[in-house]
């Protein structure tokens, strides 16, 4: 990137729009929307691009939108910012609390589209000036917290086509806020569900031997495919079962016909993933016709693991380093929770970041998807920050990258 005082540009935008940009957040916060019925958010979005002059162009559903910025010269980098919240109900006593009874922004999606929405705005006022080497899109996303993802719609739309990289953040209430949390590799898990229905004919428990011991059977499939799973693929992969619903019987004295169970599976490893329903299909068969009964599984798809490209994790510590300082960013820990973020990394490279969200001095132990989530208001500013220096770095290296390609390789007429 040519010599500039970025920062200084960052800081006085930041003087100008701070205070808007959490006005913005806290009227998200107030009034959330589940996944694909965002359309106040998506009004809302929409309505500050077009005052900055951008068009903003809502996905073919309705909610979410893309908004390009720049000319198409050079490189396409994509900030990707998930718009939906979670059903769940709003316990804080804040003015911003949820109106909507049930519903709560308890994820920090309100804090994502806030800070895509500034980083837009400042980049718009840097592609008016001729600094933007490229173009910039802003994609916000609808229904993350719907398996297998709002990402995919974006997909389908051609949100992506064109570009050469993404990045993504998200609030981690266990880091300070001014720090970034930063990992090469697998940093969310892939998470998909699965039930298994099991029937047999029934029978009296005095006389087991006479049927199927269909409870029995059961049990054993859901305390042996576990151990199985983690036995057959390299323990690296991470990959693991978890019942969360186990149902079979009303009385004590008879053995059912049928019974249920419900889990999800998670890993970190993409290959594993792909691989992960016909592995315990086989297991669930030989399980099954050892005990003398029928399962059937039906396997639903979920999401991909996350799995950060080295290049683009470096982008983001030298953007966080030349915005931030030297030691804002910190390592991160991998986590076995799902995140539609990448179904995009499958497609382009791309990193995704936690942003620390947590106050100076705070003791509580507060996490994502509780319903007393809360951010301290300066990672706004912050993540506009990192993200807008990370769009210009990425930019910038795009461009020399292709300059240094056409030196090696000049176009001839």
């Amino acid at each position: 990137m040519p010599a500039r005082d970025l920062r200084g540009e960052l800081d006085a935008f930041l003087n100008v729009n701070n205070e808007s940009l959490i006005d913005f957040r806290r009227d998200l916060h107030a009034y959330p929307e589940l996944g694909f019925v965002e359309h106040r958010t998506t009004e809302r979005i929409a309505a500050r691009l077009s005052e900055a002059g951008l068009v903003p162009t809502p996905l073919p559903r309705g909610t979410g939108l893309i908004c390009d910025i720049g000319s198409g010269d050079g490189p396409t980098v994509a900030l990707r910012a998930d718009i939906d919240a979670l059903p769940l109900q709003d316990e804080k006593e804040v003015p911003y609390r949820s109106t909507i009874t049930g519903v709560c922004h308890a994820c920090g999606h309100d804090v994502h589209t806030s800070i895509v929405l500034g980083t837009g705005l400042f980049l718009a006022e840097q592609a008016a000036a001729g600094l933007l080497p490229g173009r910039v899109r802003l994609i916000f996303q609808p229904a993350e917290e719907v398996m297998p993802g709002g990402a995919l719609k974006v997909l389908e739309a051609g949100g992506i086509n064109g570009v050469d990289r993404i990045f993504g953040l998200h609030c981690d209430p266990r880091v300070e806020v001014g720090r970034l949390g930063l990992r090469v590799g697998p940093i969310t898990g892939a998470c998909d569900k699965v039930s298994v229905r099991v029937a047999g004919p029934g029978g009296h428990t005095a006389r087991p031997h006479l049927t199927a011991d269909l409870v029995f059977a059961l049990a054993k499939i859901v305390t042996e495919l576990p151990a199985a799973l983690s036995r057959r693929v390299d323990p690296r992969s991470s990959l693991s079962l978890v019942w969360g619903r186990v149902q079979a019987g009303s009385v004590a004295n008879a053995i059912p016909d049928d019974g249920l169970a419900e889990g999800t599976i998670r890993c970190l490893d993409e290959q594993a993933w792909h691989e992960a329903p016909d592995l315990f299909k086989s297991l669930l068969d030989s399980v099954a016709i050892a005990y003398g009964v029928e399962a059937e599984m039906n396997y639903i798809r979920g999401v991909p693991p996350t799995i950060n490209e080295v290049t683009s994790v470096q982008m983001l510590r030298d953007a966080a380093g030349q915005v931030l300082g030297p030691d804002a960013t910190v390592p991160t820990p991998q986590s076995l929770g799902g995140e539609d973020f990448g179904w995009y990394l499958e497609s382009v490279p791309g990193a995704y970041a936690r942003l620390g969200v947590r106050a100076p001095g705070e003791t509580r132990q507060i996490d994502i998807h509780q319903g007393t989530f809360d951010v301290d208001e300066s990672c706004i500013g912050v993540g506009v920050s990192v993200m807008a220096a990370t769009a210009l770095t990425a930019l910038w290296e795009g461009h020399r990258t292709s300059a240094d390609q056409d030196a090696v390789h000049p176009v001839t007429a």
